[in-house]
């Protein structure tokens, strides 16, 4: 069993614990937490998106934070602020829930444009600008971002700009019934699965045990022809006829990066065309806009890229 396979293995032993059927959100956290990029999670409530952030923090033994985010919350309030000290007389950095490893940014979309940028450097630079100093944030640092697709009353929808900087959109749906008896069976035995703690997930990882699983990753090899495959898959969302903006550079290198990491995952030397297409519409679909027309023949970004990616030619 190779580092990155043993990785994943105990990540989703122990998340399986609290989550349950998650399995694909699971991988996909799994996978963008390796690759250095962020999630957006989109759900109804009570579909575990908290407990998620909570039992990965927890599991990698990692710190944790969460942001409520309102319509009256300002930059400052994740960020932090230059606070007067009365004994010293001077002026000291508070720094904000931002400066943590695995943060929760609550219901993202119900505050304004000012305050969602200011998540922009953070998740693109790994550091903020506070008071005029630039600052690091601590390592790893991975948002997972947390949306209601029901509720739109007092959102503000996500400017593309800050959508683009997530690796992956991440649907959680209800389990299956026989997931959801599940849940209930634990609930009745006495486990309490709002703490993944009393769950039982245990901290069997950490940083370390990140940083060994990148570099396995860094050695998987990515052949010419499944780079331009995914040059090519990213086109063929711009040509579309059914969609007015396509996938971005970035998603194209986040997705040959998330690839890799999902290759290692599974124990392969070199990112096959099948470790690609089953990444494609995590990593692309919060990133298309879709025409007028498109949406009114009830069309999703999903149903689109279904159609888009069969029409290009996976490399032999």
């Amino acid at each position: 069993m190779t580092a990155a396979t043993e990785f994943f293995a105990r990540f989703r032993e122990q998340l399986a614990k609290a989550i349950v059927g998650q399995d694909e959100a699971i991988r996909l956290c799994g996978i963008a937490l390796v690759a250095q990029g962020h999630v957006l999670l989109e759900g109804v409530p009570g579909t575990g998106k908290t407990l998620l952030a909570k039992s990965i923090a927890r599991a990698l033994t990692l710190e944790y934070g969460r942001v409520q985010f309102t319509p009256d919350l300002m930059p400052a309030d994740i960020l932090g602020t230059s606070v007067f000290d009365l004994a010293t007389r001077t002026f000291a950095l508070r720094r904000g829930p931002i400066f943590t490893n695995v943060l929760l940014a609550d219901e993202i979309n119900r505050a304004p444009a000012k305050v969602q940028s200011a998540l922009l450097e953070a998740m693109e630079e790994r550091g903020v600008t506070l008071e005029g100093q630039q600052m690091a944030l601590p390592a790893p640092f991975f948002v997972l971002a947390t949306q209601n697709p029901i509720e739109y009353e007092g959102t503000y929808p996500l400017p593309e700009a800050q959508q683009d900087r997530f690796l992956f959109k991440v649907r959680l749906d209800y389990p299956s019934p026989a997931g959801e008896m599940e849940v209930l069976r634990r609930w009745e035995s006495g486990i309490e699965l709002r703490d993944p703690a009393k769950a039982g997930v245990e901290p069997v990882l950490g940083a370390a045990d990140i940083e060994k699983c990148r570099e396995q990753v860094a050695t998987v090899v990515l052949d010419e022809k499944i780079r331009r495959y995914i040059v090519d898959l990213a086109a063929a969302t711009r040509s579309a006829p059914e969609i007015a903006l396509g996938a971005s550079t970035r998603a194209e290198v986040l997705l040959m990066l998330a690839a890799r990491a999902y290759a290692a995952f599974e124990g392969a030397e070199f990112v096959t065309p099948d470790h690609v297409k089953a990444l494609v519409a995590p990593a692309f679909r919060h990133r298309l806009i879709l025409r007028p027309e498109a949406e009114v023949a009830g069309q999703t970004p999903d149903s689109v890229l279904d159609v888009v990616a069969s029409r290009v030619v996976p490399p032999r």
